[in-house]
């Protein structure tokens, strides 16, 4: 379909400064947005090495790593490397986020203003420190299990947040895409998503309670595993009705075939997590496959929001040129 364009407003005089940036080619946004969800699911990677490898007290300290040194020490061996080197990430994530808003910004005062990216970008930028201090808090808690799981959880929002920034990159500027306008479609989109998002935080209920807790002496929920771990598993069966009858859904209201792909895609997710859980329940949590479990838990918060966005909006078609270009979603 054909998009509405909006007209470009003039600068306001408070943003003329910004002007002195370069301005970012449209294909340069989405690139720093995939660079966004890239960096933070990564993130929930590493700090998941740092807690598989007992390194979540290598830096005894926040926001130093030792009272005497900002950096780790050779004599902390590989723990202290482990636990520096992911803080170091935040830099990283906070350089990107930072890129990303700038470059948003500086479309205001042009032809094209990027207003869509804005929100999505400043609480990415703005979060980023205030998961820095929840990180500095299990330190001064001692890896207490319920921090460290809210230290999680508030990974997977930024995941989910960078999930909409991408989408939202891959609309032309100026572009108004168009509701799917499917009310009840897009009620099973929002429930599939508070449904993995429950099954997700009883995930982390089921690491809080196991043997991996980042430091031998690390305190644990105190929960029976098996029956945590049984409710996890119930919640993932759940989700896995609701993913089943969202991919129908979307087949029987007509709507785009993204709707449905996008549903397809969560479920593919939701079964390879599924068998990967089971095998290293049985296994008795081996840590690669605890690893792999870990990324699976991210690709499973971009594959829901991307599931329930798509349950919203059309994919977007700009015709005119030499060429037409379709992107995926809104």
């Amino acid at each position: 379909m054909t998009t509405t364009q909006r007209r470009p407003a003039a600068p306001p005089a408070r943003l003329r400064g910004v002007q002195r940036l370069p301005l970012a080619s449209e294909a340069t946004l989405r690139k720093l947005a995939y660079a966004s969800l890239a960096t933070q699911a990564g993130i929930i990677v590493t700090g998941g090495a740092v807690r598989l490898t007992d390194s979540g007290l290598g830096c005894p300290e926040w926001p130093r790593c030792t009272a005497q040194s900002w950096t780790s020490t050779p004599e902390m061996g590989i723990h202290g490397a482990v636990e520096f080197g992911n803080r170091l990430l935040t830099f990283v994530l906070g350089f990107v986020a930072l890129a990303m808003l700038l470059a948003v910004i500086r479309t205001f005062t042009s032809d094209r203003p990027r207003r869509d990216l804005l929100y999505p970008s400043i609480f990415l930028f703005g979060v980023i420190p205030a998961q820095a201090f929840i990180g500095g808090i299990t330190v001064w808690t001692n890896l207490n299990p319920w921090v460290v799981m809210f230290h999680f959880l508030v990974s997977a929002v930024l995941v989910g947040v960078a999930t909409v920034l991408v989408r939202r990159a891959q609309r032309p500027a100026l572009a108004v895409p168009r509701r799917i306008g499917v009310p009840w479609l897009e009620r099973l989109g929002v429930v599939t998503l508070v449904a993995t998002a429950i099954t997700i935080y009883l995930g982390t209920v089921v690491t809080g309670s196991g043997p991996h807790a980042g430091d031998p002496d690390a305190p644990r929920t105190g929960f029976d595993l098996g029956l945590v771990a049984g409710f996890h598993a119930h919640a993932a069966a759940v989700m896995l009705g609701l993913t089943i009858g969202l991919y129908f859904a979307a087949r029987v209201a007509g709507s785009p075939g993204r709707t449905a792909r996008t549903a397809a895609f969560l479920l593919g997710a939701l079964l390879a997590q599924g068998i990967v859980g089971a095998v290293q329940y049985r296994l008795e949590l081996p840590e690669l496959l605890v690893a792999i479990h870990l990324a699976g838990a991210a690709v499973m918060v971009f594959a829901a929001v991307d599931a329930w966005y798509a349950t919203r909006w059309h994919p977007v078609r700009v015709t005119g040129g030499a060429r037409s270009e379709a992107v995926r979603a809104a």
